[in-house]
């Protein structure tokens, strides 16, 4: 039997993070992970399909390079070169994750952990005690069991991260983030897409007027939406998937090469003994903790998706800090409303903080301050022909409430949005910030002077 100070479970965001900093403060510290560092993010989940995104988008400026006065013909995309690419990507960057660990000493166990109880855990037949568990065990792809489903060989993204031949055409059942990231890649690389989402609008929990921007751009590409449709049944036709939905209009069918299943995850409670802890549960059945990221059992925390909060790999990496943080004695409380969200699609959405039909949903009063992209000379000049938009909304004291951006790069210019929220800082207060001239984050200080 071995003894450790910290034992953790789970080596994606939240566990490796947690497992760096305990390991820097001289903690003697043990991570379990079953299959690979990195955890769903990096292996089959942000960084492969950005890898491929880009791709994507090299491919894209190559096809409209004509708008920037450049000349190109010839422009091939191929789709095993990319994939080949995305898995050097994901290896490069796991040995990196797995040297930090060796470097503070972390001991990683590769095997199926399993809690026998706080202070004990078994993997691979071996006994560990530890004074301290942080629990991260991510969440897992959710596919809704419907007629046929399981008959027509349907993709999720892991299938759709492997394949390496280019399909006619491609239904995405499930108009979110991951559905349209998905939406994106297939779309730019001359697939035709069709999107069946159940809610009235794409990207739920996104502000819906940048949700129908991108909708409308991607409309304008070749791009079906079906909107506020449910699939009903599944079936396979010779060489191609007949899939039947209705909605409020009319019922039908429509057929494709391809099917992807993009309907959400879920956190992992199953299979690892979390039973054993008697941990306490919110009312959606998911584990309770409080703001250090601390379960019902002291000195037993829950970081990344497994607490069901924000099913995001930052967010994980932030309750992990917490966590350790608190752990160690010292301060700190986790803030999700500081929490930007990114889909990455070309263009970009991003946004942070509360949105306007959260805010109406709430009762609260606020003031929605909006700007087109193109009020940045930068926007204008690398996006010839496309446009944007910037909103922020504030309350009756100017203190920012929530930013909401369309258009490149709203993923690093969302980082200064953030900051401000997290800092509850007013409005008219980047007005004073020195911009460099010209970036696209000038839209910031454009916004302050309305």
């Amino acid at each position: 039997m071995e003894t450790f100070q910290v034992a953790i479970i789970g080596g994606g965001p939240a566990g490796y993070t947690a497992a760096e900093i305990a390991g820097k403060a001289g903690l003697r510290v043990v991570l379990f992970e079953k299959n690979k560092l990195g955890g769903v993010c990096l292996n089959e989940g942000c960084i492969p399909t950005k890898t491929l995104l880009y791709s994507a988008k090299m491919y894209n400026s190559m096809q409209s390079a004509a708008k920037y006065g450049v000349a190109v013909s010839g422009s091939v995309i191929d789709l095993k070169k990319v994939m080949s690419r995305k898995s050097k990507v994901i290896r490069k960057l796991m040995l990196g994750i797995k040297a930090k660990l060796v470097a503070q000493n972390v001991s990683i166990i590769t095997g199926e952990a399993y809690i026998k109880n706080r202070h004990t855990i078994c993997c691979e037949g071996i006994d560990y005690t530890c004074d301290a568990l942080i629990v991260c065990t991510g969440s897992e792809t959710f596919v809704p069991s419907v007629s046929g489903l399981e008959a027509v060989g349907y993709w999720t993204h892991y299938e759709a991260l492997e394949n390496t031949t280019i399909p006619q055409s491609l239904v995405v059942v499930g108009g979110g983030v991951i559905g349209m990231e998905f939406v994106s890649f297939f779309s730019s690389i001359g697939v035709q897409v069709t999107v069946i989402e159940m809610m009235g609008e794409i990207l739920g929990g996104i502000d819906c007027e940048l949700a129908a921007l991108l909708r409308a751009d991607y409309a304008k590409r070749g791009v079906k939406f079906m909107l506020s449709t449910k699939v009903t049944k599944f079936e396979k036709q010779d060489k191609l998937v007949r899939i039947y939905y209705e909605n409020e209009h009319d019922s039908g069918y429509v057929e494709t090469e391809k099917v992807l299943m993009s309907t959400g995850r879920r956190p992992v409670m199953k299979g690892f003994g979390l039973e054993n802890l008697n941990l306490e549960l919110t009312s959606r059945g998911l584990i309770q903790t409080d703001k250090h990221m601390q379960t019902s059992q002291q000195g037993v925390y829950v970081c990344g998706d497994l607490n069901g909060v924000s099913l995001l790999a930052h967010t994980a990496v932030r309750e992990a800090e917490i966590a350790v943080h608190h752990l160690l004695g010292g301060e700190g409380e986790m803030n999700y409303q500081a929490v930007p969200g990114v889909v990455y699609t070309n263009p970009e959405v991003a946004s942070v903080g509360a949105t306007e039909e959260f805010l109406e949903a709430q009762g609260l009063s606020y003031r929605s301050v909006k700007i087109p992209m193109t009020f940045s000379g930068r926007f204008v000049a690398e996006n010839e022909g496309i446009n944007g938009l910037c909103k922020v909304l504030v309350d009756n004291t100017n203190t920012i409430l929530g930013v909401h951006i369309l258009g490149n790069p709203a993923s690093e210019l969302i980082v200064l949005a953030g900051m401000m929220i997290q800092d509850h800082r007013k409005l008219p207060e980047w007005e004073r910030y020195i911009f460099p001239h010209p970036t696209v984050g000038e839209i910031f200080k454009e916004l302050s002077l309305l």
